[in-house]
């Protein structure tokens, strides 16, 4: 899986793909929530004298919650802490720090640029819709005003239905499914873009989506829906080994900063902003 870093160098040209609606997800890509989320793990951790390194992270990452827990702890056989236990004790943390995460750099640049030039977007994310009011609602007034209702969380009864009863979470890609279709009125269809049950109007309707995510299984569930990824990792993913059967993005960039809206066919950003 590729993992170049992207330059803006010289002068950009709609190269990569004519976009019409983007898809973002949430922890780690909008907010800088995933340093919580890795501060408070290595917190519980610690007595024990463990510590969540980046290869175990890069697997639990954009996995729904117990999921993401059970892939933790499956590391850690030999110490006496159940799952319960540790979602009990990593929630009551999280729950007093969400209200103090901040925007990533770029993002309140491009869901502005988005919005004024009412190019549709919405938010894919595995977190469940009562932590997402605690890590937004401060930043109400700034950004998330403009997604209105346009946000499917890992909870959600759509979702649900979408898995046949159950969430599935990334790498399937029924989130950003959902959100294309249900929150974005684009004519998508279900499952994934490799199956044959996906039509060729389908398949194109999907190639207008963009996603933009931070961890591996998004990117996964981006390319397995059909539509482009840009992949924002953290530093530490870049030192992971990863399989060569991975999908590989469709661009890497140290930073939503670096992102060149006339690359993928949307509008510049003026001059002045």
């Amino acid at each position: 899986m590729t993992r170049d870093m992207a330059t803006t160098s010289g002068g950009p040209t709609p190269t990569r793909g004519k976009i019409e609606y983007v898809i973002f997800d949430l922890d780690g890509l909008m907010i800088d929530s995933e340093r919580i989320y890795t501060d408070v793990t290595n917190q519980i951790l610690a007595e024990y004298g463990k510590e969540m390194t980046w290869d175990i992270k890069a697997g639990l990452m954009g996995k729904p919650e117990k999921d993401a827990a059970m892939h933790l702890l499956s590391f850690f056989p030999d110490i006496p802490l159940s799952l319960h236990t540790y979602l009990t004790t990593r929630d009551k943390i999280q729950n007093e720090l969400w209200p103090t995460v901040q925007p990533l750099p770029g993002i309140p640049r491009l869901i502005s640029h988005l919005h004024a030039n009412s190019i549709p977007f919405a938010i894919a994310t595995g977190t469940r819709r009562s932590n997402f009011a605690l890590k937004t609602s401060h930043l109400e007034k700034e950004i998330f005003w403009m997604f209105g209702e346009r946000v499917i969380c890992g909870d959600d009864d759509m979702l649900i239905k979408e898995g046949g009863g159950r969430v599935r979470g990334k790498p399937h890609p029924d989130i950003f499914l959902v959100a294309a279709r249900d929150l974005l009125d684009r004519k998508v269809g279900r499952g994934e873009v490799a199956e044959g049950s996906v039509g060729d109007e389908e398949k194109t309707e999907r190639a207008k989506g963009l996603v933009f995510e931070d961890a591996i299984p998004g990117v996964q569930a981006g390319k397995a829906a059909g539509m482009h990824v840009v992949w924002v990792p953290d530093s530490g993913l870049l030192n992971v080994e990863y399989s060569d059967s991975l999908h590989p993005p469709d661009q890497t960039l140290k930073s939503v900063e670096q992102f060149v809206p006339e690359e993928w066919g949307l509008p510049p950003y003026p001059p002045s902003s």
